[in-house]
């Protein structure tokens, strides 16, 4: 009688339920990427898929239309924002360092292209993106605010602080690092370039901020952090 081999074990790497995770990521980078470079009027969802490596077919059992496919690529920044966030929650030390690192990571989001994008794409559609839009930036600014909100608070009941509104210097600290890295490209269409570096105006911003809200236990000699909140 003849033994039959057993049949082999797929390879964790070759799993059906893996593979369209890995597909699906892949498509929601070239999405940005296409979006950002061209808009969301001129671009098409044939190049996103060959650039993704996958038929155009195969990206609508993802992505039933172009629509949807932006929309997942904004919940998709969304969402790596949110995790930027949590991490810069759970940092502690002096007020300057928790301040420089939500500074820091704000100004990043602020700045980033997508969001840009996004911005002007409602400009340029309104109104058929306005609910999405909304969606994007009530929840990332939703997110970033009850972080900043909670640590301007929890900073005034250790007394580095002097505050009793936290969610009004929280808005005036958002607004100081709003203004260079969002509204002045998004009204200028990014001609004209900001001098200071995102690090020296998130710096900038922290400094001003602890000079009007400084408290009696404000360290002020407490070094700013060194290394990256997004790393």
């Amino acid at each position: 009688m003849s033994l039959q081999s057993p049949a082999p074990r797929p390879s964790p790497d070759l799993s059906p339920s893996l593979v369209p995770d890995r597909r699906r990521g892949t498509v929601l980078l070239e999405a940005r990427r296409h979006f950002m470079a061209q808009g969301y009027a001129a671009t098409r969802v044939e190049p996103i898929a060959r650039d993704a490596g996958i038929s155009t077919a195969t990206l609508y059992t993802f992505f039933p239309s172009k629509a949807e496919l932006f929309q997942a690529v904004i919940d998709d920044a969304s969402d790596e924002f949110a995790r930027q966030m949590d991490r810069v929650r759970d940092v502690d030390g002096p007020a300057r360092c928790q301040l420089t690192r939500f500074a820091e990571a704000y100004t990043a989001f602020m700045s980033d292209p997508l969001v840009r994008s996004v911005f002007r794409v409602v400009m340029v559609e309104q109104p058929r993106f306005q609910t999405m839009a909304n969606h994007f930036f009530e929840r990332g600014k939703a997110r970033i605010g009850a972080t900043l909100v909670d640590a301007i608070s929890a900073l005034t009941e250790r007394g580095e602080l002097a505050c009793d509104k936290p969610s009004w210097a929280a808005g005036q600290l958002m607004g100081m690092l709003e203004h260079p890295v969002f509204f002045v490209p998004i009204v200028t269409g990014d001609a004209v370039q900001v001098r200071r570096t995102h690090a020296q105006i998130a710096a900038d911003a922290v400094a001003t901020f602890l000079a009007r809200y400084g408290g009696p236990n404000l360290d002020v000699n407490a070094p700013e952090p060194d290394d990256d909140p997004r790393a």
